[in-house]
């Protein structure tokens, strides 16, 4: 046992010096760790104790920490690492209430836990606490009780807004506060976002201190955020509040929302703009991206920082090295999220690992599951469903709409072609909707896309203009044959009147893509009232984007959204169709009065959402459509006398003519080519030099990022770099995604985990949601939960009950399994299959 205790020790020790806790009197000042009774370490103390580690002749060692001034700050109990650091727990309390210590950390070295004597139960922590956090810490004393009953009606966030309502005798009254924001157009909590906040209280009164709102797009997630900080903050139940993001364009809205509903009571900040003085605001906004950059939430934050950690687009930002981020944090959590678990009702999940929705589902379910939430009812749920039947967002009127290519490639045996091979030998190939655009290519299929579209978009009510619309492109190269596609076709219609501003490509590749899409929002896109100067409405009427425009974009007065890709996230569909749930009353934007007043019914009733790869039917099976068009022939066009008009839209090189389709040719090099660090060094730079790879790690585009590296990257001739390669040269013992390669070359990551560093990672998210009990052997819960991680025979020996086969199996045998506890048995191999990608360690 000796040596698990040294190591123990040596853990420790290395954990308090990385949190700039002093053992011993250096040139930064005297010690701050002594023992029990106050006695001070010494180097001899060190050298004498030796591996005596857990038990001295007086009984259990435990550290006090002490604050700046010498008095007890934090009662250290610490353990051997076979043994699990809650054994110490009564003991701790025990001698932190005879040291007046408000504070004890549990640790095996290993496993640690934080516990707030005056906060509840203790929390699992991956980092020691500093000295100031803590000892700011201390200044807060929460009560739990006055943020049940503090009173929130509708002007919560109203009466900071208006901090002169007081000069009113009569305010007090909520009748008259109510006549007064109405009159003052101040913006009230709507029914629903009310009954939001209140479900905190009650959850917090359950003694829950994990929440998840799931509230559909457009039905105001933030303002109802600033209510719920409003609350912690206001019953001193949190003095500081981390809201991240998962998009820099999400930081300044954020940022310029909490400083319009909370100021000046509070202030907010954005992290990467006040990197000094973050402090000293209540709320500090920023992206998770930039606090994974070289650890950096671990460098220059404590655990003890923030008491409330809210997280907008929670199973975006979770997912991944983000969730460590998200649970180094101590104190209460909340998640946002507008995409709903019904979204996976149909899937199979005998199938889950050929389906792409399967990484999408991990992230829900993981997303439940980090926010208390197990049984996939969140804190508080409002659907777009309710927000249609309460009036407060529109439905879309979906068209299904697929060509006869399209239908063919979404078929179970997809695009059949056949072509002869290097030998002259005919081969047929087969292409599925993932293609299409990537190694399918057809210019007719687009065109009859932009044809449709503009023959049965919905128009602007006030111009009889096409309305205002996005179009989501497969690819950067997509959107702009679409673009110019769609600008050909709208020169025909209307004659000299747009000049190629008809519609314009909003991504990454376009220089100020970003102030494009405000200018779409504030109606001057292009120019402003092309076809009557009284009304301001963007003279570009479609932004062809691939992903810029999703997520927290606000553009009211859209009226078409057209999916021109097949879409495989559930995130993706719902931030896309809910561009449109917004409503509009279009007579706002009419500049003269008289014609203001014939138009001032003018309200958005619906939108349409046109889908050319059934992507509707993906998510929902056996959705009721509204419309079903009938698509023009390939190659035609409507003519102004009702019939068709012949165009040649494209020509392409096929044995016949009358397919519409291409193919890449791809050159593959040589295999088993010697693959050391430059061929990595090589992609690095590569990559490291692209500025489309570049502007988008910066925006949060990740989405756009590894899209754009497997089209124009990967598997291309030159140097036929591929993933399996690329794991080789950096000599990693696991696979690699993508993703993970790209964060270690911008120093997201700081390096490539080895296998066992993420099982320890996996490990950790396991016991923090199960916490084990002081009876709980954790070593050997440990033991086993890897051994089902990365032994396929052991998986396999446990799945089909063969247990007298582990009297002979090497690594995982009969001994160890009896050492498992019976009720964790289950949840272990039920745990694994829910949440951990096991082929990541493969």
């Amino acid at each position: 046992m000796a040596l698990k205790e040294a190591k123990a020790r040596i853990k420790i020790n290395k954990l308090l010096e990385e949190a700039s806790w002093r053992l011993l009197d250096d040139e930064n000042g005297q010690a701050n760790v002594v023992l029990e009774n106050n006695i001070k370490i010494t180097q001899s103390f060190i050298n004498d104790l030796g591996e005596d580690f857990d038990k001295t002749k007086n009984g259990f060692i435990d550290f006090l920490l002490l604050n700046e001034n010498g008095f007890p700050l934090i009662v250290l109990e610490a353990k051997a690492e076979d043994k699990n650091p809650l054994i110490g727990k009564e003991q701790a309390r025990k001698y932190a209430k005879s040291q007046n210590c408000r504070f004890v950390i549990l640790s095996n070295g290993n496993l640690h836990y934080f516990w707030d004597l005056e906060r509840g139960n203790p929390n699992i922590i991956t980092k020691f606490p500093t000295p100031n956090s803590v000892d700011g810490y201390k200044n807060f004393t929460p009560n739990k009780e006055k943020l049940i009953s503090e009173n929130v009606e509708k002007d919560y966030i109203a009466l900071t807004q208006q901090p002169f309502y007081a000069q009113d005798p009569d305010f007090q009254n909520l009748a008259s506060r109510s006549l007064y924001f109405e009159r003052t157009k101040v913006r009230l909590m709507r029914d629903y976002q009310l009954k939001a906040v209140r479900s905190i209280q009650s959850a917090v009164s359950e003694n829950k201190d994990r929440f998840l709102f799931e509230m559909a797009t457009g039905t105001g997630k933030t303002l109802t955020s600033a209510a719920v900080i409003k609350l912690f903050l206001k019953t001193r139940n949190a003095s500081r509040v981390l809201f991240l993001v998962d998009r820099i364009e999400l930081e300044d809205q954020a940022q310029k929302a909490f400083e319009d509903y909370l100021r000046p009571d509070y202030k907010s900040v954005i992290y990467k703009q006040n990197r000094d003085d973050w402090r000293k605001a209540e709320i500090v906004v920023t992206t998770i991206q930039s606090l994974l950059f070289n650890n950096k939430y671990k460098r220059f934050f404590s655990p003890t920082d923030f008491d409330l950690v809210i997280s907008d687009e929670a199973h975006r930002s979770i997912g991944g090295n983000a969730r460590a981020v998200f649970e180094y944090f101590i104190g209460y959590k909340l998640g946002l999220t507008a995409t709903p678990r019904d979204y996976l009702k149909k899937f199979d999940e005998a199938k889950k690992n050929k389906d792409p929705r399967e990484f999408e589902r991990r992230l829900l379910l993981d997303t439940y599951r980090t926010f208390g939430c197990e049984d996939g009812q969140p804190t508080y749920r409002y659907t777009l469903l309710d927000g249609v039947k309460e009036g407060f967002l529109i439905n879309p009127k979906v068209i299904d709409a697929r060509t006869e290519i399209t239908t063919q490639l979404l078929s179970d045996e997809g695009y059949a072609v056949v072509q002869p091979d290097e030998e002259g030998n005919d081969e047929e190939t087969s292409f599925y909707q993932r293609d299409f655009e990537k190694k399918f290519f057809s210019e007719r299929t687009n065109a009859v896309f932009c044809n449709s579209f503009l023959e049965n978009a919905m128009r602007d009510p006030i111009t009889g203009e096409v309305g205002k619309t996005i179009v989501f492109a497969v690819s950067q190269n997509h959107a702009a044959k679409i673009a110019q596609l769609l600008n050909e076709m709208a020169d025909k219609l209307y004659p000299g009147k747009y000049n190629s501003d008809f519609a314009v490509q909003v991504t990454s590749l376009i220089q100020d893509a970003q102030q494009m899409t405000i200018n779409f929002t504030n109606n001057k896109l292009g120019g402003s009232g092309n076809f009557n100067p009284e009304y301001k409405t963007s003279k570009t009427r479609v932004c062809v984007t691939v992903g810029m425009m999703t997520t927290g974009y606000d553009c009211p007065d859209i009226l078409n959204l057209c999916m021109m890709r097949p879409i495989f996230s559930p995130t993706d569909f719902v931030q896309i169709k809910g561009r449109g749930t917004r409503k509009h009353n279009f007579s706002r934007d009419i500049i003269n009065k008289e014609l203001k007043e014939d138009f001032k019914d003018c309200e958005k009733k619906e939108y349409k959402l046109f889908d050319f790869f059934a992507n509707c039917e993906y998510f929902e099976e056996k959705f009721n459509y509204d419309e079903i068009l009938k698509l023009p022939a390939r190659g035609t066009q409507a003519g102004q006398d009702g019939g068709t008009n012949t165009v040649e839209i494209s020509t392409y090189e096929t044995q016949d003519p009358d397919k519409i389709l291409t193919f890449n040719e791809q050159i593959i090099g040589l295999e088993g080519m010697r693959i050391d660090r430059m061929f990595f060094q090589k992609f690095e730079d590569e990559v490291k030099d692209n500025p489309v790879v570049q502007e988008n790690i910066r925006a949060g585009n990740w989405d756009l990022v590894l899209n754009y590296i497997n089209n124009e990257i990967l598997n291309k001739p030159s140097e036929f770099y591929t993933i399996e390669k690329l794991r080789k040269a950096a000599n990693v013992d696991r696979r690699l995604s993508l993703r993970e390669i790209i964060e270690k070359i911008y120093g997201i990551i700081p390096y490539f985990k080895s296998k066992d560093e993420l099982l320890e990672e996996e490990f950790e998210k396991f016991i923090s949601d199960y916490k084990p009990q002081e009876k709980d052997d954790v070593i050997a819960l440990k033991y086993f939960f890897k051994a089902y991680v990365v032994d396929n025979k052991v998986r396999d020996i446990i799945e089909t009950k063969k247990y007298t086969e582990l009297n002979v199996n090497p690594t995982f045998n009969i001994n160890d399994y009896k050492a498992v506890k019976k009720e964790w048995r289950d949840i272990i191999p039920n745990y694994v299959k829910d949440y951990v990608s096991i082929n990541r360690f493969m």
